[in-house]
This record gives structure tokens, sequence and C-alpha cells, in this order.
């Protein structure tokens, strides 16, 4: 299952950006055999200062046709990382192709593409920068692939 990170705004270079780039190498090496990945990021930028609509509409051109779609959000589910990382494999092992990542801008995500999604994912109830939603998105991937793989990362 290809995953795809449809996010608002550009990472610069600096240590987010480099953080971002190790897990997700990290997570397709680990993924590989498990039929997860590769993942790649997606940015989107509205310049046009169209708000969450128009946000909105950029990240549905950047979603795959067909791919499932989970969007993090503060209203959604809460899930351990073994969670998560059952997730993953219930949506790849129900066929799914490609798993939309979807990550707002600074407003969230547009209520209209909120409700598209199949799945509504949060870090919990306290509001975090996109980029550093990014951040622990790649981390929590590695994290979900080293879960499957039984490998020593994730220690409970």
């Amino acid at each position: 299952m290809r995953v795809h990170l449809c996010v608002v705004g550009r990472l610069r270079k600096g240590p987010e950006k480099a953080l971002v780039d190790d897990y997700l190498t990290r997570f397709d090496r680990t993924g590989r055999a498990l039929g997860l990945g590769p993942a790649q990021v997606i940015e989107v930028e509205d310049r046009k200062g169209g708000g969450m609509a128009g946000e909105a509409a950029l990240l549905r051109r950047a979603i795959p046709s067909g791919a499932r779609i989970c969007a993090l959000d503060e209203r959604g589910h809460i899930w351990s990382s073994p969670e998560f990382s059952g997730k993953l494999a219930d949506w790849r092992d129900g066929g799914a192709q490609d798993l939309a990542l979807v990550i707002g801008g600074a407003d969230g995500i547009d209520p209209a593409l909120r409700a598209e999604a199949q799945d509504l994912m949060s870090f919990g109830r306290m509001v975090w920068p996109h980029m550093l939603v990014r951040v622990m998105l790649a981390e929590q991937l590695y994290r979900a692939a080293s879960i499957q793989a039984g490998a020593p990362y994730h220690r409970v």
C-alpha cells in the first residue's frame, strides 16, 4: 500500500525536514517486505489566499484517485501506536492500494474535506503545529512498520 502524506505548506531545509526524510526512509526500508510503502510527501500551497476551502481544493488534487483518506484532525480518534499499526495492516489487507494521510494548514482541514475522509486521526487533544504533525506522523509510520515487523524499536 502506497502512502501519500498530502500536506499544506512547504517544509524548508532544517531539522523538521531532516526528521521527516529520515523516518520516511526508515519506513520505506522496513515496510517494503510488509507491503507498506513507498511513502511520499505531496506539498500544496494556497498562494491565492482561498483559506481552508482553497487548501481543500489543492489537497483533493493531491490525493490519488481511489485512495483511502485518513485526515489528521483534533476531533479524530486517538490511537495508540500498536492500534495505528493495526489500522495500517487492516487498510492494506482490506485492499487499499493507496493511503492518503492529510494534514491541513494552520486553520485545520475544511469541514467538507474532513467529511470525505474515511478515518480521522488525532495526536491528542492539544493542537500541534502542522509542521510538527508531519514529523510525528512520519515517525509513527516507521514505528507502525517496526511493530508489524517485530523489530525492537517499539517498546511497551
